[in-house]
């Protein structure tokens, strides 16, 4: 692993570590029913912490499968697979904060993730 990877998964997890406090912040202190936009803050920062916390395991999974070697492109792909674990989470938690996260509708949302990163993973 170069000092630059190393730097920069700890940079990461500190940053997720930050935005995980924010999370607690607003969880502690505010009540979505008496402020509805504390529901969309909270998600947003949700969804952030979820995905800064993903990005660097989805990089290290990738590196420790590729038997210790970092190829170019790995930091993006995770970026990607973080941000659209980001994505799923935000709009888990608006959905049920609205009342309508379903288990069809949570598959369906899933499975479309999961054919856009099969996709644009593929191996050319």
């Amino acid at each position: 692993m170069e000092p630059r990877d190393r730097l920069a998964n700890i940079g990461i997890f500190a940053i997720a570590a930050v935005m995980w406090a924010l999370v607690g912040l607003v969880v502690t202190s505010r009540d979505p029913r008496v402020d509805p936009g504390a529901g969309f803050v909270g998600a947003l920062l949700i969804g952030l912490a979820v995905g800064l916390t993903t990005i660097p395991l989805f990089w290290l999974a990738v590196f420790g499968r590729h038997r210790r070697l970092a190829f170019r492109g790995d930091w993006l792909r995770a970026i990607r697979r973080g941000s659209w674990a980001a994505v799923i989470v935000a709009l888990f938690v608006v959905l049920r904060l609205q009342g309508a996260l379903q288990l069809p509708i949570a598959l369906f949302v899933l499975t479309l993730v999961a054919v856009a990163e099969a996709t644009l993973s593929a191996e050319r």
